[in-house]
């Protein structure tokens, strides 16, 4: 008798490993005359997936067309069945050259702050480079003396925007293209909200009394190579689960918590979101103006980033009048005042901050509050290019 599958931990894939399927499929195409079936993708993990095409045609000369349906695993959101289709232009002399649009269905950027050109698709960079990546992989021999133009379209990309919070990001006319490993993890299920508690639960058990804890696998990879000396079982990826993390660590007695986090869910964990999803709250851009009142921005900026969208565009911003350091240590400070608001007594925390490359932007600890008739709380704060920069 066959085993049922345990629901809650099938993975799926992106939009952006979807796009790349189509877009390496429909490059088949055109090289040899036939969109294939069925085609294996690189993905920006280096892992390779199998993707069944649909809907495959070519002249043979100058276009080809591929279809991915994408499938979010356990974990579907409003993308889940899209049509991810691609269509594949040959650019006669320009040799090399990989241009990439958006079709119809794909969002349009029309506001700063989300580190892409404002006017341009939104296809976010570790896509667009995967989808290059996975082009020229099986297109090299045309490309020596020819370019190709890449379109991703969602036919129905609009519609499903709509249940999504681009349009309050400034991402209008469908949906983003999407995924930093290619690979969705069922974040929003029970199964992984389990896990997260296991994992911390697991460290507790082989005597560890530090927990770091990461939104994902590029925050994780950041707080590793920072803490080398800390066993592997100290590191869970809690995706968005931060309360039931920290609720966890209360219960098996952890006394050192290290979050490992970007800008955008500091934020929301700064303004006192348990669970960070993208999709439950948006950005609280007037906490952020406050941090920037806070470090010395001038008003007219203070009041840019309140009516603004994205926790980037603040950084952006403030990076460009020299107040970027600042703000980062302001604001991993506001999270830890946030989170020992609920968690006064309990453990002591530290925040580092990275950027999307994962390198580090600062970093903030502080001590559990002390209680009634105790001393007063011990705060450090650190960012690059302080004098005790490189130590802890």
């Amino acid at each position: 008798m066959m085993k049922k599958r345990e629901r809650g931990k099938r993975k799926g894939y992106t939009t952006g490993a979807n796009s790349a399927a189509a877009a390496r499929a429909a490059t088949l195409g055109l090289v040899t005359g036939e969109v294939p079936h069925e085609v294996e993708t690189l993905l920006p993990n280096e892992t390779r997936i199998n993707f069944i095409i649909h809907d495959g045609q070519t002249d043979g000369q100058t276009t080809a067309h591929a279809m991915c349906i994408k499938d979010g695993g356990d974990d579907p959101d409003c993308t889940h069945g899209a049509h991810i289709t691609v269509d594949v232009r040959l650019l006669e002399g320009q040799a090399g050259e990989i241009v990439l649009k958006g079709g119809q269905g794909v969002g349009r950027i029309t506001m700063a702050g989300l580190g892409l050109e404002v006017g341009g698709p939104a296809i976010n960079p570790v896509p667009r480079k995967n989808i290059a990546d996975n082009v020229r992989e099986v297109g090299a021999k045309l490309l020596q003396q020819h370019g190709l133009e890449v379109t991703i379209s969602v036919p129905d990309g609009e519609e499903r925007a709509k249940k999504t919070l681009n349009d309050r990001l400034g991402i209008l006319g469908g949906i983003s293209i999407l995924g930093t490993t290619g690979i969705v993890h069922p974040y929003s299920t029970a199964a992984f909200r389990a896990s997260v508690v296991q994992g911390i639960e697991v460290a507790a058990n082989q005597g560890q009394d530090t927990v770091v804890l990461t939104t994902g696998g590029r925050t994780e990879k950041f707080v590793i190579a920072e803490l080398p000396h800390l066993m592997s079982t100290c590191f869970v990826q809690m995706g968005d689960f931060l309360g039931p993390a920290l609720d966890t660590c209360v219960k098996v007695g952890i006394q050192h918590v290290i979050i490992g986090g970007m800008v955008g869910k500091l934020t929301k964990m700064a303004q006192g979101e348990v669970i960070t999803h993208a999709n439950r709250k948006a950005v609280n851009t007037d906490l952020l103006a406050e941090l920037a009142q806070g470090i010395g921005a001038p008003a007219d900026l203070c009041d840019e980033i309140s009516a603004a969208e994205t926790a980037r565009f603040a950084a952006e911003k403030l990076e460009e009048i020299g107040l970027a350091d600042k703000f980062y240590v302001a604001l991993a400070e506001k999270t830890i005042e946030t989170l020992q608001a609920r968690y006064p007594h309990d453990f002591d925390i530290r925040i580092m901050v990275c950027d999307f490359s994962g390198n580090k932007l600062a970093e903030a600890h502080a001590s559990p509050l002390p209680l009634k008739g105790q001393g007063e709380c011990r705060r450090q704060r650190e960012c690059p290019g302080a004098e005790d920069e490189g130590e802890g």
